[in-house]
């Protein structure tokens, strides 16, 4: 099997696009700017989505499912909402097709089947959740209100990429309400922190929690906490995002509730939402020139057998040797693939596994059931060892373990070297332009500088991470006062 992938260092983009395809995660579809995710690659969506999931409910979450369309009346009763998605949406018009008198075999609409309201087709849920919260809430007594739904939303982008930007997506959006602002701000945070852990444990992806600028923050929130992540090319992005929406939807929507001293309140919003670009993370990360590397706790089959041998009496005895072994790793719960196919030779075994990122492999031959042993090969460090089968199943689930936990720190000690901090916009430029990452600047704290720092570099301000430490500085820009720095990055 040939891989012929276009190595990172000649062009980031084109390697990103090709594994994506070759590794079978996804392909372009007949729509334009939509995507079709194939099995592999939903594999390990629906191996993301099982994990939030049970971290959802284990903060008191539910999922319920909310329509996709939305009147435009509804969507314009939050102005800001409405403003920051507009040049982004889909809008239904008409409800019916007809033969076309002209063109027969060709269909037209039908000008007798228009909308008496046009739909816009959900770029997000705000809208449409927030006009039924106004039914399920009266008293205290409903608060909290703790959803989430996992959904597909489109947004009409220009320019698409596979996982990172495309006009349809799929991804979870969790919206909240509570009686009081500390609790949503709260609620807020709390998730933050749950997608920071999701992306650190199971992703060994290490992110940055921060607070977005106003420039930055979701259209119609107070607040936009997030994590940002850094890829290998030295870009950031964006890994997540959960929202304090203040009492903007519940008085767009009247959402009201009769406190226990029976006044009447509007109630504290959130919103929050991972999606599928959390693929392209995984992706842009730990993976290198030979293909896929996916972490131990994301990986749809974390160990591959690719048996070796000659006639079909060894293919036999080794069969009987793998199945113990099979049974011996299942009772781990370690997701385990005897690949006995007699029409591919061992070596395409090995370059389809290395590109589709298994994270451990075992070859066994004749020998091997002679000295009681095994080659197990890892796919993060490419490296190999001779190992006893006697206990296999306990060093391989240990191994796992490590390897999870190796590509997080590599990952880490990626991201730390490439926080640099600048005091002069000169360095700023040159920095950005050649080592990349993060660039931890003093900023004035006005739109205007954040806009100019953007149009002369293309770098955003990606956050004011949580922990940072107030100290007096200069804007690296203006050189006005500053009261502590921030997070600079080109970005996806």
């Amino acid at each position: 099997m040939s891989k012929n992938l276009t190595t990172r260092s000649e062009d980031y983009s084109k390697w990103y696009n090709e594994l994506v395809v070759k590794a079978d995660l996804a392909e372009n579809s007949g729509v334009r700017g939509c995507m079709v995710i194939k099995p592999y690659g939903y594999a390990i969506w629906e191996k993301m989505q099982a994990e939030l999931d049970r971290m959802f409910k284990e903060t008191g979450h539910q999922n319920a499912y909310f329509p996709l369309f939305v009147p435009k009346s509804m969507f314009e009763a939050e102005e800001k909402n409405a403003e920051g998605f507009a040049k982004e949406c889909a809008i239904v018009t008409h409800y019916r097709l007809k033969n076309d008198p002209d063109k027969p075999g060709k269909l037209m609409v039908d000008p007798n089947a228009k909308l008496e309201e046009e739909l816009i087709v959900r770029p997000t849920s705000e809208a449409i959740i927030w006009s039924t919260y106004k039914g399920w809430v009266q008293s205290y007594r409903d608060l909290p209100l703790l959803i989430n739904q996992w959904a597909n939303v489109v947004r009409w982008e220009m320019r698409t990429r596979l996982f990172l930007r495309t006009a349809e997506f799929l991804w979870q959006e969790g919206h909240t309400a509570h009686a009081t602002k500390e609790e949503a701000i709260e609620e807020s945070e709390k998730m933050m922190n749950v997608y920071a852990e999701f992306a650190q444990n199971f992703m060994a992806i290490p992110v940055i929690k921060g607070l977005k600028t106003e420039t930055e923050r979701f259209a119609g929130a107070e607040e936009t906490y997030c994590i940002e992540a850094l890829m290998q090319d030295g870009k950031a992005l964006q890994a997540g995002t959960s929202h304090f929406l203040g009492q903007n939807f519940a008085k767009a929507f009247d959402v009201k509730f009769a406190t226990a001293e029976g006044k009447q309140e509007y109630v504290w919003g959130t919103s929050w939402g991972v999606s599928t670009r959390l693929m392209g993370a995984l992706v842009m990360t730990h993976s290198d020139d030979h293909g896929l590397v996916l972490p131990p706790n994301l990986a749809p089959i974390q160990v591959v057998i690719v048996p070796i041998y000659k006639s079909d009496e060894q293919l036999d005895a080794i069969s009987e040797t793998v199945n113990e072994v099979v049974s011996a790793l299942r009772k781990f719960n370690i997701s385990v693939k005897f690949d006995n196919r007699t029409n591919q030779k061992p070596g395409f075994k090995f370059n389809e596994y290395e590109l589709k990122g298994v994270p451990v492999r075992i070859a066994v031959g004749p020998k091997d059931l002679e000295n009681g042993t095994f080659e197990v090969a890892r796919r993060d460090t490419l490296t190999k060892e001779i190992v006893s089968k006697d206990g296999i199943e306990i060093y391989i689930n240990d191994l796992l373990s490590q390897i999870q936990e190796e590509m997080f720190e590599r990952a880490l000690n990626y991201r730390d070297t490439h926080i640099t901090e600048v005091n002069d916009f000169e360095k700023f430029k040159s920095i950005l332009d050649g080592k990349g990452g993060f660039i931890s600047a003093h900023w004035d704290g006005t739109a205007e500088t954040e806009e100019k720092i953007k149009d002369l570099t293309k770098a955003t301000i990606r956050c004011l991470p949580i922990d940072r430490v107030k100290e007096a500085g200069a804007c690296v820009f203006t050189g006005k006062p500053s009261v502590g720095r921030v997070l600079f990055a080109k970005a996806y």
